[in-house]
C-alpha cells in the first residue's frame, strides 16, 4: 500500500509539472455560460442539454473548468490527470477493508476531471482531432482501471470482463457510426459513462461499508453495469439502424 501510494503521489507531481509547464492563457474572453453549451451541444451530434441532470453537469463543468481555462491549462494535460485519478482507485481496491470507502470521492474527483479536459477545450477553443482520440483512448484506460479495482474486491472475472467488454461494444457502436461519415451521433442512453461511473463507485462504497460483504457489492455493481450497457447497446443499435437507414435512401 505504501509504495503504490509513493508511486502514485510521484506520478500526480510529474503530471502537475507537466501541466503547469505546458500552460498557455487565452488569447480571449472566454464564452458565456450559454455560448459553452451552444458550442458543446455542435460538438456532440446536436443534443440539446435543455434540462435535466446533463445541463446540471455541463454547468457544473462550465464553473469549474473557468478557472483553469484562463490559467492556460491544456485539454491534453487535463485528460491525462483524469486517468492519473482514475489508477488512485487501485491503492485502496487492493488494500480492502474499509479502503474502498475511498473509492467513492476518487471516482467523482475523476469523473469530473473526465469531463474537465473536454470544458477547457471548449472554453479555449482548443477542442482537436488527436484531442479527441486522446480522450476516448484515455476514457477506456480509465475504466479499465475501475473494473480492475471491482475485481480486486473480488468480483468475478467473467462478470467484469463482460461488464467492460458490453461498456466497449456500446461505445464502439457509436464511434463506428460517427466513423461511417454520419458525424457525432447525438443520442445518449441510460448506459453512458457518467452512469457506469456512479455504479463503480457505488459498488466501491458498499464494499467499504461492509467489508464482509465487498464481493457481493462489487458483483451487484459489475452485474448491473453489464445489464445497462447491454439494453443501451440494443436500444442505440436499433435507433442507428432506423437513422442510418433513412439516410441513405
Amino acid at each position: 500500500m505504501t509504495g503504490a501510494l509513493i508511486a502514485l503521489a510521484a506520478g500526480g507531481l510529474l503530471l502537475m509539472v507537466l501541466v503547469v509547464a505546458t500552460a498557455q492563457p487565452p488569447s480571449s474572453v472566454l464564452p458565456d455560460r450559454e455560448a459553452y453549451l451552444t458550442r458543446w451541444s455542435q460538438l456532440h451530434g446536436g443534443i440539446t442539454p435543455s434540462r435535466g441532470p446533463t445541463r446540471w453537469w455541463l454547468g457544473l463543468v462550465y464553473v469549474v473548468a473557468g478557472p483553469l481555462a484562463r490559467r492556460g491549462w491544456q485539454p491534453n494535460a487535463v485528460t491525462l490527470l483524469g486517468l492519473w485519478a482514475f489508477s488512485a482507485l487501485l491503492p485502496p481496491a487492493y488494500a480492502a477493508g474499509r479502503w474502498p470507502l475511498l473509492g467513492a470521492p476518487i471516482v467523482a474527483f475523476a469523473g469530473l476531471m473526465d469531463g474537465l479536459d473536454g470544458g477547457v477545450a471548449v472554453l479555449t477553443g482548443r477542442a482537436t482531432t488527436f484531442g479527441y482520440v486522446l480522450d476516448s483512448v484515455v476514457d477506456r484506460l480509465a475504466e479499465v482501471l475501475a473494473l480492475v479495482a471491482l475485481f480486486a474486491l473480488g468480483a468475478a472475472t467473467g462478470l467484469v470482463v463482460a461488464a467492460g467488454g458490453a461498456a466497449a461494444l456500446l461505445e464502439y457502436t457509436r464511434a463506428r457510426a460517427s466513423g461511417a461519415g454520419r458525424g457525432e451521433i447525438g443520442r445518449l442512453t441510460p448506459g453512458e459513462r457518467p452512469t457506469r461511473l456512479v455504479l463503480i463507485g457505488a459498488g466501491m462504497l458498499g464494499a467499504g461499508v461492509f467489508p464482509a460483504h465487498a464481493r457481493l457489492a462489487v458483483s451487484l455493481a459489475a452485474g448491473m453495469m453489464l445489464a445497462i450497457c447491454g439494453l443501451s447497446f440494443a436500444w442505440l443499435l436499433a435507433d442507428l439502424s432506423r437513422r442510418l437507414s433513412r439516410s441513405s435512401d
